[in-house]
Protein backbone atom coordinates (compact mmCIF):
# COMPACT_ATOMS: atom_id res chain seq x y z
CA UNK A 1 0.00 0.00 0.00
CA UNK A 2 2.79 2.06 0.70
CA UNK A 3 3.83 2.13 -3.02
CA UNK A 4 0.77 3.28 -4.06
CA UNK A 5 0.29 6.04 -1.79
CA UNK A 6 3.52 7.50 -2.76
CA UNK A 7 2.32 7.31 -6.12
CA UNK A 8 -1.00 8.97 -5.60
CA UNK A 9 1.27 11.86 -4.12
CA UNK A 10 3.57 12.39 -6.76
CA UNK A 11 1.40 12.09 -9.44
CA UNK A 12 -1.24 14.59 -7.54
CA UNK A 13 1.65 17.07 -7.06
CA UNK A 14 2.96 17.42 -10.63
CA UNK A 15 1.40 19.56 -13.29
CA UNK A 16 -0.77 16.97 -15.37
CA UNK A 17 -1.03 19.30 -18.35
CA UNK A 18 0.44 16.07 -20.06
CA UNK A 19 -1.51 13.70 -18.83
CA UNK A 20 -3.31 11.15 -21.20
CA UNK A 21 -6.40 12.73 -24.00
CA UNK A 22 -8.16 10.22 -24.00
CA UNK A 23 -10.13 8.32 -20.90
CA UNK A 24 -8.05 5.86 -19.67
CA UNK A 25 -11.18 3.81 -18.00
CA UNK A 26 -12.72 3.51 -21.66
CA UNK A 27 -9.64 1.73 -22.21
CA UNK A 28 -9.20 -2.20 -21.85
CA UNK A 29 -6.39 -3.69 -19.03
CA UNK A 30 -4.44 -5.01 -21.95
CA UNK A 31 -4.30 -1.62 -23.54
CA UNK A 32 -3.43 -0.08 -20.43
CA UNK A 33 -0.64 -2.10 -20.32
CA UNK A 34 0.68 -1.51 -23.88
CA UNK A 35 0.11 2.29 -23.02
CA UNK A 36 2.25 1.53 -19.70
CA UNK A 37 4.79 -0.24 -21.86
CA UNK A 38 5.50 2.29 -24.70
CA UNK A 39 5.22 5.29 -22.23
CA UNK A 40 8.48 3.38 -20.05
CA UNK A 41 9.94 2.71 -23.75
CA UNK A 42 9.76 7.22 -23.81
CA UNK A 43 11.18 7.40 -20.12
CA UNK A 44 14.24 5.36 -21.19
CA UNK A 45 14.68 6.77 -24.69
CA UNK A 46 14.70 10.17 -23.23
CA UNK A 47 16.90 9.84 -20.69
CA UNK A 48 19.44 7.72 -22.79
CA UNK A 49 19.07 10.75 -25.24
CA UNK A 50 19.55 13.44 -22.30
CA UNK A 51 16.43 14.93 -22.80
CA UNK A 52 16.08 18.37 -21.15
CA UNK A 53 15.11 17.50 -17.43
CA UNK A 54 11.44 19.14 -17.52
CA UNK A 55 10.65 16.72 -20.63
CA UNK A 56 12.01 13.38 -18.96
CA UNK A 57 9.89 14.66 -15.75
CA UNK A 58 6.94 15.00 -17.47
CA UNK A 59 7.50 11.84 -18.97
CA UNK A 60 7.89 10.34 -15.85
CA UNK A 61 4.65 11.77 -14.08
CA UNK A 62 2.92 10.83 -17.29
CA UNK A 63 3.91 7.08 -16.50
CA UNK A 64 3.42 7.58 -12.95
CA UNK A 65 -0.39 8.37 -13.70
CA UNK A 66 -0.88 5.54 -16.36
CA UNK A 67 0.50 2.88 -13.91
CA UNK A 68 -1.72 4.01 -11.26
CA UNK A 69 -5.12 3.54 -13.69
CA UNK A 70 -3.24 0.52 -14.34
CA UNK A 71 -3.67 -0.70 -11.22
CA UNK A 72 -6.83 0.78 -9.97
CA UNK A 73 -7.85 -0.86 -13.12
CA UNK A 74 -6.61 -4.81 -12.26
CA UNK A 75 -5.64 -4.54 -8.76
CA UNK A 76 -2.08 -5.40 -10.16
CA UNK A 77 1.50 -3.74 -10.15
CA UNK A 78 2.41 -3.25 -13.80
CA UNK A 79 5.39 -5.94 -14.52
CA UNK A 80 7.46 -5.50 -17.42
CA UNK A 81 6.08 -8.36 -20.00
CA UNK A 82 3.65 -9.76 -17.96
CA UNK A 83 -0.17 -9.12 -19.60
CA UNK A 84 -2.86 -8.49 -16.90
CA UNK A 85 -3.97 -12.09 -15.26
CA UNK A 86 -7.27 -11.80 -15.71
CA UNK A 87 -6.13 -11.41 -19.68
CA UNK A 88 -3.80 -14.60 -19.89
CA UNK A 89 -5.40 -17.54 -21.46
CA UNK A 90 -3.06 -20.64 -20.00
CA UNK A 91 -3.09 -24.52 -21.59
CA UNK A 92 -4.74 -25.59 -18.79
CA UNK A 93 -7.61 -23.99 -20.05
CA UNK A 94 -8.76 -21.71 -17.53
CA UNK A 95 -9.65 -18.41 -17.38
CA UNK A 96 -11.01 -15.66 -14.84
CA UNK A 97 -14.22 -15.56 -16.66
CA UNK A 98 -15.76 -19.21 -16.96
CA UNK A 99 -17.67 -17.88 -20.08
CA UNK A 100 -15.24 -16.51 -22.25
CA UNK A 101 -13.61 -18.22 -24.92
CA UNK A 102 -10.57 -20.30 -24.87
CA UNK A 103 -7.59 -19.47 -27.11
CA UNK A 104 -3.73 -19.94 -27.06
CA UNK A 105 -1.51 -21.54 -29.23
CA UNK A 106 -2.28 -25.14 -28.09
CA UNK A 107 -6.24 -24.73 -27.35
CA UNK A 108 -9.04 -22.69 -28.86
CA UNK A 109 -12.32 -24.00 -27.97
CA UNK A 110 -15.53 -21.92 -27.65
CA UNK A 111 -19.46 -22.79 -26.47
CA UNK A 112 -20.89 -20.82 -29.05
CA UNK A 113 -22.14 -22.27 -32.55
CA UNK A 114 -21.20 -19.25 -34.30
CA UNK A 115 -17.92 -19.74 -33.68
CA UNK A 116 -15.19 -17.35 -31.65
CA UNK A 117 -16.67 -14.01 -30.35
CA UNK A 118 -13.66 -12.31 -32.75
CA UNK A 119 -14.65 -8.51 -30.89
CA UNK A 120 -14.82 -9.77 -27.57
CA UNK A 121 -11.07 -11.02 -28.35
CA UNK A 122 -9.76 -7.72 -29.79
CA UNK A 123 -10.83 -6.04 -26.57
CA UNK A 124 -9.25 -9.09 -24.48
CA UNK A 125 -5.58 -9.45 -26.53
CA UNK A 126 -5.91 -5.52 -27.29
CA UNK A 127 -5.65 -5.02 -31.15
CA UNK A 128 -7.22 -3.14 -33.31
CA UNK A 129 -9.80 -4.02 -35.37
CA UNK A 130 -9.35 -3.98 -39.31
CA UNK A 131 -12.25 -1.46 -40.40
CA UNK A 132 -13.30 -0.27 -43.34
CA UNK A 133 -10.88 2.79 -43.78
CA UNK A 134 -7.92 0.67 -43.29
CA UNK A 135 -9.27 -1.37 -45.86
CA UNK A 136 -9.79 1.57 -47.99
CA UNK A 137 -6.51 2.60 -47.59
CA UNK A 138 -4.83 -0.59 -48.69
CA UNK A 139 -6.71 -0.33 -51.68
CA UNK A 140 -5.47 3.20 -52.12
CA UNK A 141 -1.86 1.82 -51.29
CA UNK A 142 -1.69 -1.29 -54.08
CA UNK A 143 -3.86 0.29 -56.00
CA UNK A 144 -6.36 -2.79 -56.58
CA UNK A 145 -9.23 -4.35 -55.13
CA UNK A 146 -8.55 -5.67 -51.32
CA UNK A 147 -8.23 -9.86 -51.21
CA UNK A 148 -11.55 -11.35 -50.25
CA UNK A 149 -9.96 -12.45 -47.10
CA UNK A 150 -10.02 -8.80 -45.87
CA UNK A 151 -13.46 -7.81 -47.44
CA UNK A 152 -15.13 -10.76 -45.79
CA UNK A 153 -13.28 -9.91 -42.52
CA UNK A 154 -11.38 -13.66 -41.80
CA UNK A 155 -8.49 -10.94 -41.54
CA UNK A 156 -10.45 -8.97 -39.35
CA UNK A 157 -7.31 -7.51 -36.64
CA UNK A 158 -4.19 -5.88 -36.63
CA UNK A 159 -1.33 -4.35 -34.80
CA UNK A 160 0.51 -1.21 -36.50
CA UNK A 161 -0.91 -2.14 -39.88
CA UNK A 162 -0.95 1.65 -40.40
CA UNK A 163 2.52 2.22 -39.61
CA UNK A 164 3.85 -0.27 -42.23
CA UNK A 165 1.37 1.57 -45.21
CA UNK A 166 3.01 4.63 -44.02
CA UNK A 167 6.29 3.29 -44.46
CA UNK A 168 5.30 1.59 -47.71
CA UNK A 169 3.39 5.33 -48.88
CA UNK A 170 7.16 6.87 -48.11
CA UNK A 171 8.59 3.87 -50.20
CA UNK A 172 10.32 2.41 -47.08
CA UNK A 173 10.91 -1.21 -47.26
CA UNK A 174 8.97 -4.35 -45.07
CA UNK A 175 9.22 -7.87 -45.20
CA UNK A 176 6.27 -10.47 -44.49
CA UNK A 177 6.82 -13.57 -41.96
CA UNK A 178 4.67 -16.24 -40.81
CA UNK A 179 5.26 -20.06 -40.83
CA UNK A 180 4.25 -23.46 -39.75
CA UNK A 181 4.13 -25.93 -37.14
CA UNK A 182 4.50 -29.28 -39.15
CA UNK A 183 2.68 -31.43 -36.41
CA UNK A 184 1.95 -33.99 -39.27
CA UNK A 185 3.15 -34.98 -42.64
CA UNK A 186 -0.05 -33.67 -44.59
CA UNK A 187 -1.50 -30.52 -44.50
CA UNK A 188 -5.34 -29.76 -44.31
CA UNK A 189 -7.24 -26.43 -46.15
CA UNK A 190 -7.30 -24.32 -42.99
CA UNK A 191 -3.61 -24.09 -43.13
CA UNK A 192 -3.72 -22.37 -46.54
CA UNK A 193 -5.25 -19.71 -45.24
CA UNK A 194 -2.37 -17.60 -44.13
CA UNK A 195 -0.13 -18.87 -47.08
CA UNK A 196 -2.84 -17.92 -49.70
CA UNK A 197 -3.20 -14.14 -48.05
CA UNK A 198 0.45 -14.12 -47.34
CA UNK A 199 1.05 -14.85 -51.36
CA UNK A 200 -0.93 -12.07 -52.18
CA UNK A 201 0.50 -9.54 -49.56
CA UNK A 202 4.30 -10.45 -51.42
CA UNK A 203 2.60 -10.03 -55.01
CA UNK A 204 0.84 -6.74 -54.06
CA UNK A 205 3.40 -4.81 -51.94
CA UNK A 206 6.41 -6.98 -53.56
CA UNK A 207 8.44 -7.43 -50.41
CA UNK A 208 10.43 -10.29 -49.36
CA UNK A 209 9.35 -13.11 -47.20
CA UNK A 210 10.28 -15.97 -44.57
CA UNK A 211 8.53 -18.20 -43.25
CA UNK A 212 9.50 -20.19 -40.36
CA UNK A 213 8.78 -24.28 -40.02
CA UNK A 214 9.27 -24.74 -36.33
CA UNK A 215 10.45 -28.51 -36.25
CA UNK A 216 11.58 -27.81 -32.80
CA UNK A 217 8.51 -26.76 -31.22
CA UNK A 218 6.70 -30.21 -32.68
CA UNK A 219 9.33 -31.99 -31.03
CA UNK A 220 8.94 -30.26 -27.80
CA UNK A 221 5.20 -30.54 -27.76
CA UNK A 222 4.26 -33.86 -29.17
CA UNK A 223 5.65 -37.43 -29.02
CA UNK A 224 7.70 -37.69 -32.21
CA UNK A 225 11.56 -37.84 -32.65
CA UNK A 226 13.58 -34.96 -34.00
CA UNK A 227 13.90 -36.76 -37.18
CA UNK A 228 10.41 -36.99 -37.81
CA UNK A 229 9.67 -33.46 -37.02
CA UNK A 230 12.48 -32.61 -39.43
CA UNK A 231 10.98 -34.89 -42.07
CA UNK A 232 7.18 -33.49 -41.45
CA UNK A 233 9.16 -29.71 -41.93
CA UNK A 234 10.51 -30.77 -45.98
CA UNK A 235 7.09 -32.55 -46.71
CA UNK A 236 5.25 -29.81 -45.45
CA UNK A 237 7.41 -27.50 -47.10
CA UNK A 238 6.56 -28.65 -50.51
CA UNK A 239 2.49 -27.88 -49.71
CA UNK A 240 3.50 -24.22 -49.20
CA UNK A 241 5.85 -23.93 -52.14
CA UNK A 242 2.65 -25.46 -54.06
CA UNK A 243 0.66 -22.37 -53.11
CA UNK A 244 2.80 -20.61 -56.03
CA UNK A 245 5.79 -18.93 -53.65
CA UNK A 246 8.59 -17.15 -55.55
CA UNK A 247 11.42 -19.00 -55.36
CA UNK A 248 13.52 -15.69 -55.62
CA UNK A 249 11.37 -13.84 -52.80
CA UNK A 250 10.81 -15.95 -50.62
CA UNK A 251 12.95 -18.37 -47.74
CA UNK A 252 11.83 -21.21 -46.27
CA UNK A 253 13.73 -22.30 -43.22
CA UNK A 254 13.59 -24.90 -41.01
CA UNK A 255 14.96 -23.71 -37.41
CA UNK A 256 16.58 -27.39 -36.61
CA UNK A 257 18.44 -26.14 -39.50
CA UNK A 258 18.53 -22.13 -39.76
CA UNK A 259 19.70 -22.40 -36.09
CA UNK A 260 22.73 -23.87 -36.59
CA UNK A 261 23.93 -21.80 -39.37
CA UNK A 262 23.00 -18.03 -38.72
CA UNK A 263 25.02 -16.23 -35.98
CA UNK A 264 21.98 -13.55 -36.31
CA UNK A 265 19.56 -15.26 -35.82
CA UNK A 266 20.66 -16.78 -32.81
CA UNK A 267 21.72 -13.31 -31.61
CA UNK A 268 18.11 -12.60 -31.57
CA UNK A 269 17.11 -15.40 -29.75
CA UNK A 270 19.72 -14.91 -26.76
CA UNK A 271 18.90 -10.95 -26.72
CA UNK A 272 14.97 -12.15 -26.28
CA UNK A 273 15.68 -14.90 -23.66
CA UNK A 274 17.54 -12.20 -21.42
CA UNK A 275 14.83 -9.91 -21.42
CA UNK A 276 11.96 -12.36 -20.58
CA UNK A 277 11.58 -14.00 -17.10
CA UNK A 278 10.79 -17.68 -16.68
CA UNK A 279 7.48 -15.88 -14.11
CA UNK A 280 6.58 -14.00 -17.55
CA UNK A 281 6.48 -16.52 -19.72
CA UNK A 282 4.27 -18.65 -17.19
CA UNK A 283 2.17 -15.68 -17.25
CA UNK A 284 1.89 -15.40 -20.90
CA UNK A 285 2.02 -19.04 -22.13
CA UNK A 286 1.06 -21.05 -19.22
CA UNK A 287 4.09 -23.00 -18.38
CA UNK A 288 4.53 -24.89 -15.55
CA UNK A 289 7.54 -25.95 -13.31
CA UNK A 290 7.21 -29.64 -14.87
CA UNK A 291 7.34 -28.52 -18.80
CA UNK A 292 10.84 -29.02 -20.43
CA UNK A 293 13.22 -26.15 -20.44
CA UNK A 294 12.81 -26.38 -24.18
CA UNK A 295 9.20 -25.29 -23.89
CA UNK A 296 10.45 -22.52 -21.38
CA UNK A 297 13.21 -20.94 -24.46
CA UNK A 298 10.91 -21.58 -27.37
CA UNK A 299 8.75 -18.52 -28.03
CA UNK A 300 12.29 -16.92 -28.15
CA UNK A 301 12.77 -18.29 -31.29
CA UNK A 302 9.36 -17.89 -32.74
CA UNK A 303 9.99 -14.59 -31.82
CA UNK A 304 13.28 -13.96 -33.49
CA UNK A 305 12.45 -13.44 -37.43
CA UNK A 306 10.56 -10.68 -36.66
CA UNK A 307 13.83 -8.48 -36.70
CA UNK A 308 15.68 -8.19 -40.00
CA UNK A 309 18.92 -8.88 -38.39
CA UNK A 310 18.04 -12.57 -38.30
CA UNK A 311 18.49 -12.70 -41.96
CA UNK A 312 21.09 -11.09 -43.11
CA UNK A 313 22.08 -12.49 -46.12
CA UNK A 314 18.58 -11.14 -47.02
CA UNK A 315 19.27 -7.77 -45.75
CA UNK A 316 22.75 -7.00 -46.10
CA UNK A 317 22.97 -7.12 -41.88
CA UNK A 318 20.31 -3.84 -41.42
CA UNK A 319 18.90 -3.96 -38.55
CA UNK A 320 15.63 -1.66 -38.89
CA UNK A 321 13.46 -2.69 -41.04
CA UNK A 322 9.72 -3.24 -40.30
CA UNK A 323 8.25 -6.58 -40.04
CA UNK A 324 4.28 -7.52 -41.03
CA UNK A 325 3.21 -10.84 -39.77
CA UNK A 326 0.20 -12.50 -41.12
CA UNK A 327 -1.13 -15.39 -38.55
CA UNK A 328 -4.35 -16.74 -36.70
CA UNK A 329 -5.00 -14.89 -33.44
CA UNK A 330 -3.72 -17.60 -31.39
CA UNK A 331 -0.45 -16.57 -32.10
CA UNK A 332 -0.46 -13.44 -30.81
CA UNK A 333 1.13 -14.31 -27.23
CA UNK A 334 4.30 -14.87 -29.56
CA UNK A 335 4.42 -11.39 -30.58
CA UNK A 336 2.78 -9.45 -27.60
CA UNK A 337 5.71 -10.45 -25.64
CA UNK A 338 8.26 -9.81 -28.82
CA UNK A 339 6.50 -6.40 -29.17
CA UNK A 340 7.46 -5.55 -25.51
CA UNK A 341 10.80 -6.55 -26.08
CA UNK A 342 11.48 -5.11 -29.25
CA UNK A 343 12.43 -1.69 -28.35
CA UNK A 344 14.51 -2.78 -25.43
CA UNK A 345 16.82 -4.82 -27.75
CA UNK A 346 16.71 -2.03 -30.47
CA UNK A 347 15.12 -3.36 -33.09
CA UNK A 348 11.14 -2.15 -34.17
CA UNK A 349 8.09 -3.95 -33.09
CA UNK A 350 6.74 -6.57 -35.64
CA UNK A 351 3.09 -5.38 -37.18
CA UNK A 352 0.64 -7.95 -37.30
CA UNK A 353 -2.44 -8.87 -38.88
CA UNK A 354 -4.75 -11.60 -37.08
CA UNK A 355 -7.04 -14.08 -38.94
CA UNK A 356 -9.87 -15.79 -37.61
CA UNK A 357 -9.86 -19.78 -37.01
CA UNK A 358 -10.95 -22.30 -40.26
CA UNK A 359 -13.78 -24.47 -38.29
CA UNK A 360 -13.97 -28.28 -37.84
CA UNK A 361 -16.06 -29.82 -40.25
CA UNK A 362 -18.33 -30.94 -36.99
CA UNK A 363 -18.60 -26.76 -35.82
CA UNK A 364 -17.07 -23.83 -35.34
CA UNK A 365 -16.59 -24.44 -31.52
CA UNK A 366 -12.77 -25.81 -32.37
CA UNK A 367 -10.75 -25.02 -35.19
CA UNK A 368 -9.52 -27.75 -37.03
CA UNK A 369 -7.36 -30.54 -36.21
CA UNK A 370 -4.58 -31.98 -38.10
CA UNK A 371 -4.47 -35.27 -35.59
CA UNK A 372 -7.96 -35.78 -36.79
CA UNK A 373 -8.71 -36.86 -39.92
CA UNK A 374 -12.55 -36.27 -40.09
CA UNK A 375 -12.14 -33.08 -38.89
CA UNK A 376 -10.47 -31.64 -41.55
CA UNK A 377 -10.04 -31.95 -45.66
CA UNK A 378 -6.83 -32.83 -45.91
CA UNK A 379 -4.79 -31.20 -49.10
CA UNK A 380 -4.42 -35.43 -49.94
CA UNK A 381 -7.81 -36.12 -49.77
CA UNK A 382 -9.45 -37.66 -53.23
CA UNK A 383 -12.81 -35.86 -54.83
CA UNK A 384 -14.25 -38.83 -53.12
CA UNK A 385 -13.18 -38.80 -49.73
CA UNK A 386 -14.01 -34.77 -49.91
CA UNK A 387 -17.40 -35.45 -51.15
CA UNK A 388 -17.74 -37.83 -48.32
CA UNK A 389 -16.46 -35.76 -45.62
CA UNK A 390 -18.66 -33.03 -46.28
CA UNK A 391 -21.80 -34.91 -46.56
CA UNK A 392 -21.33 -37.15 -43.71
CA UNK A 393 -19.49 -34.54 -40.94
CA UNK A 394 -20.28 -30.90 -42.20
CA UNK A 395 -22.15 -29.56 -39.53
CA UNK A 396 -25.41 -27.86 -40.71
CA UNK A 397 -27.56 -25.19 -40.11
CA UNK A 398 -30.56 -26.10 -41.98
CA UNK A 399 -33.96 -27.26 -40.18
CA UNK A 400 -34.95 -30.65 -39.48
CA UNK A 401 -37.64 -31.00 -41.76
CA UNK A 402 -37.62 -29.79 -45.82
CA UNK A 403 -40.98 -28.87 -44.52
CA UNK A 404 -39.42 -26.67 -42.01
CA UNK A 405 -36.43 -25.70 -43.88
CA UNK A 406 -38.47 -23.49 -46.89
CA UNK A 407 -40.45 -22.21 -43.84
CA UNK A 408 -38.15 -20.49 -41.92
CA UNK A 409 -34.88 -21.30 -43.87
CA UNK A 410 -31.44 -22.38 -43.07
CA UNK A 411 -28.82 -20.58 -40.39
CA UNK A 412 -25.48 -19.35 -42.19
CA UNK A 413 -24.23 -18.29 -39.22
CA UNK A 414 -23.67 -21.83 -37.68
CA UNK A 415 -23.28 -23.63 -41.30
CA UNK A 416 -20.48 -25.20 -41.30
CA UNK A 417 -20.27 -25.34 -45.33
CA UNK A 418 -21.63 -21.68 -45.87
CA UNK A 419 -18.77 -21.12 -43.58
CA UNK A 420 -16.05 -23.05 -45.98
CA UNK A 421 -17.32 -21.31 -48.50
CA UNK A 422 -16.70 -17.53 -47.50
CA UNK A 423 -12.95 -18.79 -47.60
CA UNK A 424 -12.88 -20.32 -50.71
CA UNK A 425 -15.72 -19.48 -53.40
CA UNK A 426 -13.86 -15.69 -54.31
CA UNK A 427 -17.11 -14.69 -56.28
CA UNK A 428 -18.87 -12.41 -53.87
CA UNK A 429 -22.32 -12.04 -55.51
CA UNK A 430 -22.19 -15.35 -55.90
CA UNK A 431 -21.76 -15.47 -52.48
CA UNK A 432 -24.42 -13.38 -51.45
CA UNK A 433 -26.69 -15.45 -53.70
CA UNK A 434 -26.25 -18.72 -51.83
CA UNK A 435 -26.72 -16.71 -48.67
CA UNK A 436 -29.81 -15.06 -49.36
CA UNK A 437 -31.19 -18.62 -50.58
CA UNK A 438 -30.32 -20.87 -47.94
CA UNK A 439 -31.62 -17.92 -45.57
CA UNK A 440 -35.37 -17.84 -46.97
CA UNK A 441 -35.39 -21.74 -47.09
CA UNK A 442 -35.30 -21.95 -51.10
CA UNK A 443 -31.70 -24.05 -51.02
CA UNK A 444 -31.45 -27.36 -49.41
CA UNK A 445 -28.51 -28.20 -46.91
CA UNK A 446 -27.40 -30.78 -49.42
CA UNK A 447 -27.70 -28.32 -51.95
CA UNK A 448 -25.54 -25.80 -49.88
CA UNK A 449 -23.38 -28.79 -49.28
CA UNK A 450 -23.15 -29.89 -53.34
CA UNK A 451 -21.74 -26.26 -53.94
CA UNK A 452 -19.30 -26.87 -51.30
CA UNK A 453 -18.08 -30.16 -52.59
CA UNK A 454 -17.94 -28.57 -56.13
CA UNK A 455 -15.75 -25.77 -55.26
CA UNK A 456 -13.56 -27.74 -52.89
CA UNK A 457 -12.64 -30.98 -55.44
CA UNK A 458 -11.31 -28.86 -57.93
CA UNK A 459 -9.28 -26.41 -55.43
CA UNK A 460 -7.38 -29.76 -53.92
CA UNK A 461 -6.74 -31.32 -57.07
CA UNK A 462 -5.15 -28.15 -58.29
CA UNK A 463 -2.96 -28.34 -55.67
CA UNK A 464 -2.27 -31.65 -55.37
CA UNK A 465 -0.74 -31.21 -59.20
CA UNK A 466 1.01 -28.32 -58.41
CA UNK A 467 2.42 -30.34 -55.77
CA UNK A 468 3.84 -32.98 -57.58
CA UNK A 469 5.74 -30.61 -59.18
CA UNK A 470 7.63 -29.33 -56.38
CA UNK A 471 10.95 -31.89 -56.39
CA UNK A 472 13.46 -32.31 -53.27
CA UNK A 473 15.85 -30.05 -55.59
CA UNK A 474 13.04 -27.14 -55.41
CA UNK A 475 13.09 -27.43 -52.12
CA UNK A 476 16.59 -26.86 -51.25
CA UNK A 477 16.61 -23.87 -53.28
CA UNK A 478 13.84 -22.54 -51.55
CA UNK A 479 15.59 -23.69 -48.13
CA UNK A 480 19.21 -22.61 -48.66
CA UNK A 481 20.18 -19.16 -46.65
CA UNK A 482 21.07 -16.89 -49.69
CA UNK A 483 20.19 -13.18 -51.12
CA UNK A 484 16.72 -12.75 -52.30
CA UNK A 485 15.68 -10.23 -55.68
CA UNK A 486 16.05 -7.28 -53.29
CA UNK A 487 18.72 -4.76 -52.52
CA UNK A 488 19.23 -3.08 -49.47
Amino acid sequence: MLSICLLMIFVQSGKMADSPNCDLKSLSPLQLFERVTEQGEKVRALKAGKAPKDEIDAAVRMLLSLKLSYKTTTGQDYQAGLPPKDLVLINNGTTQEEDEDLVNPWNVQTSNAKGVDYDKLIVRFGSSKIDTDLINRIERAIGQKPHHFLRRGIFFSHRDMDQVLDAYENKKPFYLYTGRGPSSQAMHVGHLIPFMFTKWLQEVFDVPLVIQLTDDEKYLWKDMTVEKAYEYARENAKDIIACGFDVNKTFIFSDLDYLGTSAGFYKNIVKVQKHVTFNQVKGIFGFTDSDCIGKISFPAIQAAPSFSSSFPQIFNGKENIQCLIPCAIDQDPYFRMTRDVAPRIGQPKPALLHSVFFPALQGAQTKMSASDPNSSIFLTDTPKQIKTKINKHAFSGGRDTIEEHRKYGGNCDVDVSFMYLTFFLEDDDRLEQLKQAYTSGELLTGELKKVLIETMQPLVAAHQERRKQVTDEIVKQFMTPRKLAFEF
